[in-house]
């Protein structure tokens, strides 16, 4: 049986899967990046463990935008060259796009049970959809109509600036401008963005910030004793809110807003009773416009392989 391999590479983790020749993803598998020095490294574990299967090709979804043969990714020490990481694993062809390009063209391929939808909303048929997703980063991508297919589009619009929507988010930001050169949206969306918002909050406060984890920070159980980790979350989801409310506006994505990653999935119900459905729709004149949009939760839990699957056969 042919196979062809994928892969979602993230600052975090490195996942793979073989596809069959029937498009089924199978040994799926996520590889702490942490334990391994570079993807080459990753990418042989893994083929091993997979009764050293050779694929004759690859679509390899990463957490950067590769714009030439040499490859670094955006928060992960991680760097490689196309060519020799597709000569080393014997592949007929590799294709290297942004993770969330991948995301992208998973979304005509989601079942209604693996998207939550949040709030209101109606899609329209054929028109632009937009994801972003917080995790170790904040990967921002578009779906957009084309001739026979949508079309997937990547971006960097996680590192887009990040703005404040009221008098407590411009002190937080205030504080972050202090320590940081740029506060873009992925500073305070995202899994390091949870440990930032609580750290500016807590000098705010006055009181000394525990040393908690992304985790520890959406904790219920830290929220009962912790108000500034409890205000963080809320804070993250309100902010998360602006900015896909703002990808909504400018890609016109009147065929929804997904939001992907690791972090919003396993906020479960929390997520859906916080502000961010209603500082997604805060948008002055425009509001009534946005409101008709609606906004998903993806909860496939290997949504990037799939998306890379649906790129093994296309240009």
């Amino acid at each position: 049986m042919d196979l062809n391999l994928v892969g979602d590479v993230g600052a975090t983790y490195a996942r793979f899967c073989l596809v069959a020749p029937d498009g089924t993803l199978i040994a799926m598998r996520s590889l702490p990046s942490r334990d391994y020095p570079g993807i080459g490294e990753a990418l042989a574990a893994y083929l091993r463990a997979a009764n050293d299967a050779r694929p004759a090709q690859a679509v390899l979804a990463i957490a950067a935008t590769p714009t030439g043969d040499t490859v670094k990714l955006t928060n992960n020490p991680w760097t490689f060259s196309i060519e020799e990481l597709r000569n080393s694993v014997g592949l007929r062809k590799l294709r290297v796009v942004n993770d969330f390009y991948a995301h992208a063209a998973a979304v005509p391929h989601l079942q209604e049970s693996e998207r939550v939808k949040i709030g209101a909303g109606t899609a329209v048929p054929d028109a632009p959809i937009g994801l972003i997703g917080p995790g170790t980063g904040l990967g921002v991508g578009a779906l957009v109509p084309g001739g026979k297919r949508p079309i997937p589009i990547s971006g960097e619009g996680g590192h887009v600036t990040m703005a404040p929507a009221n008098a407590r988010e411009s002190d937080v930001l205030e504080r972050m401008r202090q320590r940081l050169p740029h506060v873009s949206a992925e500073r305070a969306i995202s899994g390091p963005g949870l440990v930032n918002l609580y750290g500016a909050l807590c000098e705010l406060s006055g009181v000394a910030a525990s040393p908690l984890t992304p985790a520890q920070v959406t904790d219920p159980h830290t929220h009962a004793t912790d108000a500034r980790a409890k205000e963080a979350t809320e804070m993250f989801c309100a902010m998360l809110g602006t900015v896909a409310g703002n990808l909504a506006l400018t890609l016109g994505a009147r065929g929804g807003i997904y939001i992907a990653g690791g972090i919003v999935p396993k906020l479960g119900d929390y997520f859906a009773q916080s502000p961010f459905r209603q500082r997604f729709e805060a948008k002055g004149r425009l509001s009534g416009y946005i409101a008709a949009i609606p906004t998903y939760v993806v909860t496939h839990p290997w949504v990037g392989l799939l998306g890379a699957a649906k790129l093994l056969d296309q240009p």
